[in-house]
């Protein structure tokens, strides 16, 4: 009996390791082969010939995306971009979820609160009226035109207001007790100790600060403003501008295809590095913040 038991166990356990590499492999394999593609010539991309390994190794994408002025000018644009939107969104998201995070005995409009925040995530003005307020407000061509518009994440709010609610209330009248006022409590008690969803929450925040392109076409109308993303993602190869005969030797080797794999390599490179340092953080704080009512 204990026999069967170890071996269905063994075999229960191999299931799983094939099942999570199997899913780690599909999520894996297809971001070597864009960087394989992005390495790879022309012909070999047109030809379809690129697997996981370049074919007629080559770094010309690479060198005309990097040594173009306007891609460090929109890459600073992102970084200024990410840094504002996302203190803006954790300001916003904390001071918002410590209130709603109480009972309606301490907070008696916390209901009405909940429900307004619930249909602004299921509903939206639309992108028209949205582009009307901004324009309005004179933010078009701003940075603020782009951290503004989605200053107050409500799935974030949610989230840590789930993550708030499983701090033990004695912690807060033990607080309370002492002479503490509520901004003390939020700084000195609740934040410490809730870590893992304030990651969570931060990384949503650089996630899609980063990534947004659309707000870019929205509400830029010079190229030069663009953030990366947007930059990245109206740039193509034209040979027919091309007159100088080396360069144009030298991009012979490039095709469109191997441009748009270079532009997501490049582009997932800062993600990959800040990813590593939040990732404990990260796991933990979507556990916690799902399972509280």
């Amino acid at each position: 009996m204990v026999q069967k038991k170890t071996f269905g166990s063994f075999v229960a356990k191999g299931i799983i390791w094939i099942i999570v590499i199997a899913m780690t492999l599909s999520c894996l394999l297809p971001l070597i082969n864009m960087v394989a593609i992005s390495l790879s010539s022309s012909n070999a991309v047109a030809s379809n010939q690129v697997g996981l390994l370049p074919v007629d190794f080559t770094v010309t994408t690479y060198q005309k995306l990097l040594n173009d002025s306007q891609f460090w000018a929109s890459f600073w644009i992102s970084v200024k971009r990410v840094i504002l939107g996302t203190a803006i969104n954790m300001f916003f998201a904390i001071t918002m979820a410590y209130p709603l995070s109480k009972s309606k005995f301490r907070f008696p409009a916390r209901e009405i609160y909940i429900k307004v925040i619930i249909f602004a995530m299921l509903f939206s003005g639309g992108i028209i009226p949205l582009f009307m307020v901004v324009s309005k407000l004179n933010l078009v061509d701003t940075i603020w035109a782009l951290v503004l518009p989605g200053a107050v994440p409500v799935f974030n709010v949610i989230l840590l207001i789930n993550f708030f609610k499983g701090v033990p209330d004695s912690l807060d009248e033990a607080a309370r007790i002492d002479g503490a006022s509520t901004l003390t409590i939020l700084t000195k008690v609740y934040l410490p100790v809730s870590l893992p969803a304030l990651a969570t929450i931060a990384l949503f925040s650089i996630v899609y600060h980063w990534n947004d392109y659309f707000s870019g076409l929205l509400y830029m109308n010079k190229a030069s403003l663009y953030p990366l993303q947007t930059y990245i993602q109206q740039l193509t190869v034209d040979i027919t501008q091309i007159t100088d005969t080396e360069q144009l030797k030298q991009l012979a080797t490039m095709s469109n295809r191997a441009f748009n794999a270079t532009k997501i390599v490049v582009s997932t490179i800062p993600l990959l590095v800040i990813y590593p340092f939040l990732q404990k953080y990260f796991v933990s704080g979507i556990v916690i913040g799902a399972v509280k009512e």
